[in-house]
Parts: C-alpha cells; sequence; structure tokens
C-alpha cells in the first residue's frame, strides 16, 4: 500500500521539467533516435526511429489528416483551415520531439506545398511552427526517394516504384539497389478530385490523358508494380479482408496484376460504404479510395506488371535510406532486423552464433546444394529461435508465431515471415502442435518450405535441451548427416547430456532426415 501511495502521489505533484529518457533495456543502445516529419499534400506525419540503421524501428508514428491538397488545382492556393490544421499538428510535433529528445529530425514538404501559390508563405510559417528548416522536395526528389524506400524494403526489388500521395503521383523504375529517372504527376487522390470536380467520368480521362506516353509504365511490363501510399494500402486492407488472407500484414502483401485490376474496378464502382470491411479503412482515407482505384486500374492496364505489390516503405524510409554508409546500405535487411530481436530478446545473444554454426553443419550434410534463399532463412531463423522464452511455457509458441509473423521486417516476403514464424512456433510448442494461426500461415508455403521448417525446429529442439540458450556448449556437441546416420558427439564431460529426452528428440529429427542416430 505505502508503494501505491507513493505512485498516486507523484501522479499529483505538479509536471518537472522533461529530463532525458534513461535507455529502456528493450531499447538498441546504438545510436541517438531520427525523427522525420512529412507534410504531405493529404497528411502531416511524424515518425520517429529508434536510430538511423538498415533496419530502424519506428518508437512512435503520429498524423493530422490536414488535407492540405484539397483545393490547389482549383484555386492554386492552400486552403486556410488546412493550413491552420498543419500548423497546429507542427507545433504538437516539436512538442513531443522535445520530449523524446530526439536525436535528429528532418523536415519535408511534398506536392501542395510546392504547387501553391502561397506555398513559400505556408513553408516560413511553418518553419517556425516546427522550429526547424523544411526541405520543399521536387518531384524528381520525391520520386527516387520512394524509390529508396522501396529498394530499404525489400530484398533486390525489380520493377517500377509507384507513390500516390495526396497531390502527385511519382513513378520510378527500381532494379535491385539502382534506381532509372522518375516522373511526378498531379494524381494525387485529393488533386484528381478537385480537378475532376468530383467527377469518376471526368477523372478516368484525366487519368488516361496524364498517363500516355511515359516510359516508366512501359518499363513495368512482367515486373512487379511496388505501389505506396496510404490509399492504395487502404485498398490492399480491403483485398486482406474479402479475400480471407491468414496475415495482416500490409508491406509486401502481393496480388497478381489481373486479380489487383478485377479488384479496384470493382471499388471504382461500388459506393465506398457498401464494401465489405470498410470499417478496416480510416473515415478520412474511404473518399479517396474510388480515386486510387481509378489510378491504379489505369497504371495496370498500361503497364502491365507481373504482380501488385504493397510498400509500407515509400519516401520517408528513402531518407533514412540516403544516410546511410555504403556498408550500411549493403547490409541484409531481414538478417540485420533479426539480430536487433536477438539481441534484445535472447536469454543470450551470444548463443545464436553457436546455433548458427551448428545448424549449417547438419544442413549442409542433409542439403549439399541447398538454395542460398533458404539459407537465408534459415539463418534469420536461428537468431530469432529464443525470443520467446519469457512468455508462459503453454503459451510461448503462440505468442512467438505473432511476434514474429507480424514484426516489422524488411526484406521478406510474407511466405518468408511464415517461415520464420513457423520454425519458431514448432520449436516452442512441438512439431506435432496446432493453432488456428497456425493453419492460415501454411497456407502460405509449398511442401519444400513446410518440410524443412519442421527440420530447422526438430533441430532447434535438440541445441535448447542440450545448451539451456547459453554459449559454448554447442560448437562442442557437433551434430552431422554421415550417410545413413545423425550423428551426435559429446566429449566426457557432456556425455550426461544424452538423456531420455535428447534421444526422443534426436530420433524425431532422425525420421525428418530418413536417418538412424549415433550418439558418440
Amino acid at each position: 500500500m505505502e508503494n501505491l501511495s507513493r505512485v498516486r502521489a507523484r501522479a499529483a505533484s505538479p509536471a518537472a521539467p522533461a529530463r532525458r529518457p534513461e535507455r529502456a533495456p528493450g531499447r538498441l543502445s546504438v545510436g541517438d533516435t531520427v525523427a522525420i516529419i512529412d507534410i504531405g499534400s493529404n497528411s502531416v506525419r511524424l515518425v520517429v526511429y529508434e536510430n538511423l540503421s538498415r533496419a530502424p524501428a519506428q518508437v512512435f508514428n503520429e498524423k493530422e489528416m490536414a488535407g492540405l491538397a484539397r483545393q490547389v488545382a482549383s484555386t492554386g492556393m492552400l486552403a486556410a483551415d488546412a493550413i491552420d490544421k498543419a500548423l497546429s499538428a507542427l507545433v504538437r510535433f516539436r512538442i513531443l520531439c522535445e520530449a523524446m529528445h530526439v536525436g535528429q529530425l528532418r523536415v519535408i514538404a511534398t506536392a501542395a506545398a510546392r504547387y501553391a501559390s502561397n506555398g513559400p508563405d505556408f513553408i516560413k510559417r511553418a518553419e517556425a511552427a516546427v522550429g526547424q528548416p523544411i526541405e520543399l522536395i521536387s518531384g524528381d526528389r520525391e520520386a527516387y526517394l520512394s524509390a529508396l524506400g522501396v529498394i530499404s524494403g525489400f530484398d533486390q526489388p525489380h520493377g517500377v516504384v509507384g507513390d500516390l500521395g495526396g497531390g502527385s503521383l511519382e513513378l520510378i523504375s527500381v532494379d535491385g539497389d539502382k534506381v532509372g529517372a522518375g516522373i511526378s504527376l498531379p494524381l494525387g487522390g485529393l488533386a484528381l478530385i478537385d480537378r475532376s470536380g468530383n467527377s469518376m467520368k471526368a477523372a478516368e480521362k484525366i487519368v488516361r490523358d496524364d498517363l500516355d506516353h511515359h516510359p516508366q509504365l512501359a518499363a513495368m511490363r512482367g515486373r512487379d508494380f511496388y505501389a505506396v501510399g496510404g490509399t492504395w494500402r487502404a485498398l490492399a486492407t480491403l483485398h486482406q479482408r474479402q479475400s480471407g488472407y491468414p496475415l495482416n500484414v500490409m508491406h509486401g502483401y502481393i496480388v497478381p496484376a489481373r486479380e489487383a485490376s478485377d479488384f479496384v474496378r470493382l471499388v471504382e464502382r461500388a459506393d465506398a460504404s457498401m464494401l465489405e470491411a470498410i470499417e478496416a479503412v480510416s473515415s478520412a482515407r474511404r473518399p479517396l479510395l474510388a480515386y486510387g482505384a481509378l489510378v491504379l486500374d489505369q497504371i495496370i492496364k498500361r503497364g502491365r506488371p507481373r504482380n501488385v505489390v504493397i510498400s509500407a516503405n515509400g519516401v520517408r524510409e528513402g531518407l533514412l535510406h540516403e544516410q546511410l554508409d555504403k556498408g550500411e546500405r549493403s547490409a541484409d535487411a531481414l538478417l540485420r532486423g533479426a539480430e536487433d530481436y536477438n539481441r534484445l530478446r535472447a536469454r543470450d545473444p551470444r548463443h545464436a552464433e553457436d546455433l548458427i554454426a551448428w545448424t549449417n553443419q547438419l544442413v549442409a550434410g542433409a542439403y549439399p546444394h541447398d538454395d542460398p534463399a533458404l539459407q537465408r532463412l534459415q539463418l534469420a531463423a536461428c537468431l530469432l529461435s529464443d525470443i520467446g522464452w519469457r512468455a508462459h511455457p503453454d503459451y510461448r509458441g503462440e505468442q512467438t508465431l505473432n511476434v514474429i509473423a507480424h514484426a516489422s521486417f524488411s526484406g521478406v516476403d510474407h511466405a518468408g515471415r511464415a517461415f520464420l514464424a513457423l520454425a519458431a512456433f514448432y520449436r516452442y510448442a512441438g512439431l506435432k502442435a496446432s493453432a488456428p494461426a497456425v493453419e492460415g500461415l501454411r497456407r502460405l508455403l509449398t511442401t519444400r518450405l513446410l518440410e524443412r521448417i519442421h527440420i530447422l525446429a526438430a533441430a532447434f529442439r535438440v541445441a535448447y535441451l542440450i545448451s539451456a540458450g547459453m554459449p559454448g556448449i554447442l560448437s562442442r556437441a557437433p551434430l552431422t548427416c554421415v550417410d545413413s546416420r545423425l550423428v551426435l558427439r559429446l566429449p566426457d564431460d557432456l556425455k550426461s547430456l544424452a538423456s531420455e529426452r535428447v534421444t526422443g528428440r534426436l530420433k524425431q529429427l532422425a525420421k525428418l532426415l530418413g536417418r538412424e542416430i549415433d550418439i558418440r
């Protein structure tokens, strides 16, 4: 009771001046936080990232739907009420950044401020509100940063990036880590509503005329179209809900182009309020859905991409990626993110190094000509294999599955997420365990991937039983495939580790590998 009284007394006392927060044990201790305020044509958003790295985690994310581009096409000016909303948000964001002791703050403004005649005056007032210089980026630079954002979020993307905001649409090609030439067109949702007088028929003609004869559209034929922007993410949310998709993650969601075209035409024709699962889309986004669907429909018709791939990364992540040195840019985003989880959540992060070497030796004997993509997932699975130990033993499998399946990882597709989540689930819950989420994720995987998941999970169940998640054991207890045998070698001082449970788990792994166990 005394402790509770003290807490109440502190809560009732006048607020003390903000102090620099302690670095929480669940936060990485490398580098300062980095914040970006994006004054967009539809929303003004603040995102604070844990640090500047290949796989930055978001510490805070907040937005205000100011609608700056609402009247720019028809009046040439930013609306007064939209300016007031944006300035109010900037003051609020400045206070929050000060409270969080943000190490670096970048502020950018895009199409609405770029096109409006009162844009320069707005920028001056916005700089006073936020207490920071503002970079008014050109259409070409906006396209370039969107491309960098996609490069930061995908493993070797190939295709064309389309970033649909409230005021403009940027199109630019990407090929691995290379960026092509980009264009910016006034086809953002708010701009299109304004230019067309809120007429879908007039908007369709505008979109057709504006999209004619651009090389970026020809460049996407048979390749992927990476869709960036809140309106397209909202459309993808509707598609996921209507198709019963088992993974509620937007980044990396893939829809075959033909299926996407059929769906967006449905959205164009339908009253948004009648669409199934419309409650999953914010009310501010709903009026833009049909116009975003119209633009995407015309892009698919002209560009004929293979797939539409949703990207949660865009200009802001491009700004971060631009600041990385060459070595950090070339790092694998998935593995860097998995390393961070291992460092923050494993019982002893050093154990992962032993497990990686131990598992590599085992798998190399079983699959001497293994697929590099599978090797990459295997490495990430090792790094994530012990992040759920704090959960109650009865729920470690399901909790860890949910953490991994919905983590803010970059550089991995949804099948890869399912692979990593299920490997951790079976490692904790056992190979015969099941749960509703498990059955859904299994739908995303091939038989070959499911087979490897079971082998990895079975190997992890042996490894953690003989090492207790501590370093220094596995390196002295190699597990290898020798001809038709699965051989575990234990030195004399570790031979007592070969318990009945270890033997049982070894037999389970050996059966999956088509071998007999041999403990030496």
